[in-house]
């Protein structure tokens, strides 16, 4: 009974812990409700603009400081990495999948903060792939044109043209499970070992899941990204 006990509480602080709950609604449109996600989401963006506006604000050409220097530094690695999946000539793209991954990046470590990674809700990663859908797609047409991007469905046969179309829902998809079910994972695996070894050993488990593991799926997911579109724009 007493392990029947335990594994019930550790199955219902999971489900606990996974559940965005509602933290306010907003009275419109008969009540939208705003989750945890929104709401942790929001306080990313909020932070990040606040940080944008105070590293750009002493910006200079003749002497710039250490922080702009590594700043630029930093965006110019970015740039360059994404300029070798997308070509040059695409780098107008590169903006958005920047901002991707710095959002993902945050997201996926802020646990560490003791706020709810909005990653663990299913909606946020699939509205990322929603994004990233027709990012991939509006890149493919906007560089060979409507005409072109109609014709590759049925390339190199036109047998294949359900396949193809069906592509266009199957990576996005892919995406978001990828980072949905690695992010789950490395949060189960974590209330595991905290439940069976509390003290010290779920610290190096922790650099893992909730640091090494949360950069890597938003590289993972920019990268993939990047390069289906390049696979689009061909």
């Amino acid at each position: 009974m007493k392990e029947g006990d335990s594994t019930e509480k550790l199955v219902e602080s999971l489900v606990e812990e996974l559940n965005c709950e509602t933290v306010f609604t907003i009275p419109v449109f008969g009540g939208i409700a705003v989750d945890e996600g929104v709401v942790v989401t929001w306080i990313i963006m909020a932070v990040l603009t606040i940080l944008s506006i105070v590293f750009v604000r002493n910006l200079s050409v003749e002497k710039p400081g250490k922080v702009q220097l590594m700043l630029e530094s930093v965006i110019g690695w970015a740039q360059d990495f994404f300029e070798g999946i997308i070509e040059k000539e695409n780098r107008g793209y590169i903006p958005y999948l920047m901002t991707v991954a710095l959002y993902l990046a945050i997201s996926n470590v802020i646990g560490l903060l003791g706020f709810k990674p909005p990653t663990k809700d299913m909606n946020v990663t699939i509205a990322l792939a929603v994004m990233s859908m027709f990012v991939i797609e509006w890149s493919g047409i906007h560089r060979n044109g409507l005409v072109h991007w109609c014709k590759h469905f049925a390339k190199p046969v036109p047998i294949v043209a359900p396949i193809m179309i069906l592509e266009i829902v199957i990576r996005p998809l892919s995406l978001c499970m990828r980072l949905f079910g690695n992010m789950l994972g490395g949060f189960v695996v974590m209330e595991l070992i905290k439940q069976v070894v509390p003290l010290i050993v779920p610290i190096p488990f922790s650099f893992y899941f909730d640091i090494f593991d949360g950069l890597l799926q938003a590289y993972v997911f920019v990268f993939l990204t990047a390069l289906f579109m390049t696979e689009e724009m061909e």
